[in-house]
């Protein structure tokens, strides 16, 4: 599996001029529309016979999708508007395409992927490449509820209401398309497709200005869990591998205010292996350091070598959870 970092161009401030490789992959920026506007015309969506909530992104990973699909399913349940919902996920990184219902005391990252493993403590999670079969699974299942982590771009399921997860400090990056920029489809496809937006942390990119004013913004902020302690005096060396893992960083020293030595990013996903970690245990011991990292890195790390590592979890809080609520209790109004 080849691992890619995140290009530092594709958030690049827009004052600042292109570099040569930005613009050389313009062209390819180019046919990617191509193919994703073919591909969108592909399929004809699947109505599901229950709710289907999506909750994506607009940019290539990194915004704080996954806790705030835990989050959303904690308000469905609070809400008691769904009995039995389920997540539903592609399971990026795993093996195994589905449809498949995520069990993680048999599972690993490798066969279902990270988040799939994450989001399986919350509520019962089925990964699908083909999102359509995954729902009808659903539906065998019991569910009465389809939460879907990711799926926006995704034309084969219809969805009764969207939410676009943006980061404050991501934005759209440099507003360009794959492989340019970070954009996974066109800005205004994006923007204009999604019910809702949940803007997470300070507005430091401009966000707002760019979106529709007639839509739902909804702002949350990452928080360090309630259950998480941490030695405040101790040397940490930080690693991560996500679609920005500055952000992690940045977390760290300004949250959660731990003594962070050293960080080291990682491409997105990155398949750790005992040599990688062995490596880092290594640094840590000559820094005088503890290493600490994600929940879903550490779900990709070999059980062999994953002790003395520890775990920053994190929650999403809302600042207007209610809105949430309101925009979910629409759709049985549409139905």
């Amino acid at each position: 599996m080849t691992s890619l970092k995140t290009p530092s161009f594709w958030y690049r401030s827009l004052e600042i001029p292109a570099p040569l490789v930005e613009n050389a992959l313009r062209p390819f920026s180019a046919l990617y529309a191509l193919f994703f506007k073919l591909h969108q015309r592909s399929q004809s969506p699947y109505k599901a016979q229950i709710p289907v909530v999506c909750l994506g992104n607009i940019v290539a990973g990194g915004t704080g999708k996954t806790p705030t699909a835990l989050a959303i399913m904690d308000l469905i349940r609070t809400a008691g508007y769904a009995r039995n919902p389920y997540f539903l996920l592609r399971g990026y990184g795993g093996a195994e395409i589905g449809p498949l219902l995520v069990d993680p005391q048999i599972h690993s990252a490798w066969d279902v992927g990270d988040e799939a493993l994450i989001l399986a403590k919350k509520a019962p999670t089925i990964i699908a490449a083909n999102r359509a079969a995954g729902v009808k699974y659903a539906q065998i299942q019991g569910a009465d509820l389809i939460l879907m982590d990711d799926g926006l771009q995704n034309p084969g399921i219809h969805k009764d209401l969207k939410f676009l997860v943006l980061n404050g400090e991501m934005g759209f990056g440099n507003q360009k398309l794959l492989p340019a920029g970070p954009l996974r489809q066109p800005l205004k496809d994006g923007l204009n497709t999604a019910d809702a937006y949940i803007l997470i942390g300070d507005d430091t990119r401009s966000i707002i200005e760019n979106l529709p004013q007639n839509k739902p913004i909804i702002r949350a902020r990452i928080v360090q869990s309630e259950n998480a302690t941490f030695d405040q005096s101790a040397a940490y060396i930080a690693f991560a591998g996500l679609g920005y893992p500055q952000k992690f960083f940045d977390f760290l020293k300004n949250t959660a205010h731990l003594n962070v030595v050293e960080f080291l990013p990682y491409p997105d996903h990155f398949p750790y292996e005992e040599h990688h970690i062995l490596k880092l245990k290594e640094k840590a011991r000559g820094l005088n350091a503890r290493l600490i990292t994600t929940e879903k890195d550490f779900m990709r790390i070999p059980n062999a070598v994953c002790g003395e590592i520890d775990v920053m979890p994190i929650s999403v809080v809302f600042d207007a959870p209610e809105t949430i609520i309101d925009l979910i209790n629409t759709i049985e109004k549409q139905a």
